[in-house]
Parts: C-alpha cells; sequence; structure tokens
C-alpha cells in the first residue's frame, strides 16, 4: 500500500477450520476504500458462527435471529472506522445453495457492509438493486465473480 494511504484491516475468525485467504478479504477492502475515496480508514472484521451474530443481532439491533453481516460505522471527524461481524455458518449454507465458494459468499458479506457503512441502504427495491449492482460490479473486480447476480 503506498504511503499516501493509510489503510488498515483486521480480521480474525472463530471458525479455525475455515478455508479463506483472509488476504484476499483485505484486499477487497482496501479496494472498497480506495473505490470510495477513503485514504485513511481502519476496518476490523470479525468472522463468526450463528450463535454470535444472534447474540449481537439481539444485542444491538433487538433482533433475535441470524443474519448474514451486521456493521457498525464508528467513524468520527478524526477517523473513518468500520466493524464488520460476518456469519461463516450462513456463507456455508448459502454457498452450498447457490453453488459457489463460502469464500465468495463471505466477500458478498463484507462487501455488503462495507457498501452500508458507506451510506448504501437496501431499504427499498430501487436502493437494494443499486446496491446489488454495486457489490457484483466490486466482487466481480476482485476475482470473486458475480455473486448476489444482478449484473
Amino acid at each position: 500500500m503506498s504511503d499516501q494511504y493509510d489503510i488498515t484491516v483486521d480480521i480474525t475468525s472463530q471458525h479455525n477450520d475455515l478455508k479463506a485467504d483472509f488476504e484476499k478479504f483485505k484486499d477487497l477492502v482496501y479496494s472498497i476504500c480506495l473505490k470510495f475515496g477513503l485514504k485513511k480508514a481502519s476496518v476490523g472484521i470479525a468472522v463468526v458462527d450463528d450463535v454470535k451474530i444472534t447474540a449481537v443481532n439481539s444485542q444491538f439491533l433487538k433482533e433475535q435471529n441470524t443474519t448474514d453481516v451486521i456493521s457498525f460505522n464508528l467513524s468520527d471527524d478524526d477517523a473513518t472506522t468500520f466493524e464488520l461481524i460476518v456469519n461463516a455458518d450462513e456463507a456455508k449454507r448459502q454457498a452450498q445453495k447457490r453453488s459457489h465458494s463460502i469464500e465468495a459468499e463471505l466477500a458478498l458479506y463484507i462487501t455488503h457492509g462495507m457498501l452500508h457503512n458507506l451510506g448504501f441502504d437496501d431499504a427499498d427495491r430501487r436502493q437494494a438493486e443499486k446496491m446489488h449492482k454495486t457489490e457484483d460490479d466490486i466482487l466481480q473486480q476482485a476475482g470473486f465473480g458475480i455473486i448476489y447476480g444482478c449484473n
């Protein structure tokens, strides 16, 4: 990474048996930051299971169910700080259902969470279509292919 950029990405995982290239995820986050003009950012990603994400979902969003990704924008005037929690159990289920790799599904969740933190929303059909097309564009450019399927 060039000296003009200060982008850090830290990834932790509960899944020691997860076969995923975390360096590719870091590169994905770097590319998203650069695409949206962030020259300084700190991004933390936790790869968790159904139990953990359900607990976080309950605590912060008052939802009593599992989900694929939860994102937090902890930025202030001095620093861009994002935290993402991605669900490896859901990624395994969806990857098998949709016939692609768990790594690609996790990349979709990371991209989705990053876009939420960058101001994208999927609350209505038009916004969702724009967000999912952007996800697929980013994922295709990063070498994961079209994962969501909007292109």
